[in-house]
């Protein structure tokens, strides 16, 4: 059995970032089939309003709100993100011809994928080396032996750990980019 941090780690990682960009093209066919696109554009309302729900989680881990458990404002940040983000891609695929709603979106994904990647493979990274310390101690090998069989997968987590670097900057120029694009909107909108 192939124990490897990139089979056991990464590769679900790649499903669950896959099934969103799938789920997000179906959701987009089935809106064009069905001549339903004015939902697409409702979708885009309900998902944004998930996600700023979901920031509760960020607010009570940087204590500016004191109620909540915070794993389970974690997992409802991680939920409602996803589903909140699949609605917006759908939303998406209303063939836009304006350079906004584009990096919008493409901000967005930038996103939910350094979120992801501190959801999904950071935390599952850390519990599968610790793991494989634990085997490798139960064999006799010691330090230097463990250090060595574990040394690819230590370089891997190493380069994971770096996500939050880059999801808290990603998440406010995507805040800013959708409030512009909302805006837009509102400007624009035929609200007949």
């Amino acid at each position: 059995m192939d124990k490897s941090l990139f089979r056991q780690e990464i590769l679900p990682f790649l499903g669950q970032f896959s099934l969103l960009l799938i789920g997000s093209i179906l959701g987009g066919l089935v809106l064009d089939i069905f001549q339903l696109e004015w939902i697409g554009r409702w979708l885009g309302i309900a998902g944004i309003l998930l996600i700023m729900v979901s920031f509760l989680y960020s607010l009570r881990k940087r204590k500016i709100i004191t109620f909540g458990n915070p794993k389970f404002l974690l997992k409802l940040h991680e939920v409602l993100t996803w589903i909140g983000s699949l609605f917006v891609l759908v939303h998406a695929d209303l063939h836009f011809n304006a350079i906004l709603p584009w990096i919008a979106m493409i901000g967005m994904v930038l996103n939910v994928l350094s979120g992801m990647v501190g959801q999904r493979l950071l935390h599952r990274s850390k519990m599968h080396l610790t793991e494989m310390q634990k085997t490798y101690r139960l064999k006799g090998m010691n330090k230097e032996e463990i250090d060595q069989e574990i040394f690819w997968d230590c370089v891997t987590y190493d380069l994971m750990a770096k996500w939050r670097v880059v999801h808290f900057p990603i998440s406010l120029a995507f805040a800013v980019i959708t409030l512009g694009h909302i805006l837009s909107i509102l400007l624009f909108w035929e609200w007949k």
